[in-house]
């Protein structure tokens, strides 16, 4: 067998983990060839393929299959003796592999900088996704920290909350039930909403929220993106049900108004994350601490 290298191996978890070369070059900040020559070499180096066309995509052979989970494990493991002779150095400085949930986005740059003024030595490697794919993530130790909304009961994981996170019920400003109070949840019945993708942690949480309303749930649309749904509600397409971290400049400026239904917003947290086994290297210690100690007033004050 010839010898093969861990970009080698990176490269091909990111192929296997987007479903294409073209995706996983944009991903790694480098070209389609490139890409394809390291997949190629990998391939020779064990004398398999990994992968085969499917029309225009591609997908795992049963022997990239297997070579996926074994991957996955040596990567995980690989964090794991970083992160042990990271320790044994003592200093604070090293790299984190962060991963968060897309509504996060609005207040992780400015908790990051806040970081940065703190440990200047530490680079945090950032990764912004759905729900779904975060916990995929984590379960596969391919991050260090998860930063989410709501934890799985199917991953052995620590969760520690560290701010709060409200949701709302949101609608144009000159929508009819903006001028109404106190509504009971029962008045959003007739009602259509813009809504995240399947696989938000938003949109589970307010299927959950309707099912224990026993309100049907009448959708209009599903988007992709916090932003694109707040353009959808502020051009009257329907209500939404997002985070209140991520409305700061919209509910400021009016564009944007909250409905007034009873017992809303739910009381719910933003967690910091990990698998219970991983071994934290000082760098991450020091984010995480960070995050519970500071992260919830910095946001406060920050929206």
């Amino acid at each position: 067998m010839r010898p093969y290298t861990l970009k080698q191996l990176q490269t091909f978890l990111e192929v296997a983990r987007q479903k294409s070369v073209s995706k996983a070059a944009e991903r790694l900040f480098v070209t389609q060839p490139a890409v394809s020559m390291q997949i190629r070499q990998l391939e020779e180096a064990f004398g398999l393929a990994l992968f085969e066309p499917i029309g225009r995509n591609i997908r795992l052979t049963h022997a990239g299959e297997v070579f996926l989970v074994h991957s996955q494990a040596a990567m995980g493991r690989l964090k794991d003796l970083e992160a042990e002779m990271a320790d044994h150095m003592g200093l604070k400085k090293g790299r984190i592999d962060l991963a968060v949930v897309s509504t996060a986005k609005y207040f992780i740059p400015m908790l990051l900088v806040q970081f940065g003024k703190l440990f200047d030595g530490i680079h945090v490697q950032l990764q912004i996704d759905n729900r779904e794919n975060v916990l995929g993530l984590l379960a596969r130790n391919e991050a260090d920290l998860v930063v989410m909304g709501r934890t799985s009961s199917d991953i052995d994981c620590e969760a520690t909350p560290f701010a709060s996170n409200p949701l709302a019920i949101v609608a144009a400003p000159n929508h009819p039930l903006v001028r109404r109070k106190n509504l009971p949840f029962s008045a959003l019945t007739d009602y259509k909403f813009v809504v995240r993708e399947k696989g938000s942690g938003t949109r589970a949480a307010m299927e959950r929220l309707f099912l224990h309303h026993k309100t049907p749930l009448h959708i209009e649309m599903e988007m992709p993106s916090n932003e694109t749904i707040k353009q959808a509600v502020m051009a009257g397409m329907g209500l939404s049900f997002l985070s209140m971290r991520t409305l700061r400049h919209e509910l400021a400026s009016g564009h944007i108004a909250l409905v007034d239904v009873q017992g809303l917003p739910p009381s719910g947290h933003w967690y910091v994350t990990h698998l219970q086994q991983k071994k934290l290297s000082p760098a991450v210690r020091s984010f995480k601490n960070f995050l519970i100690e500071q992260g919830g007033a910095l946001m406060d004050s920050w929206s």
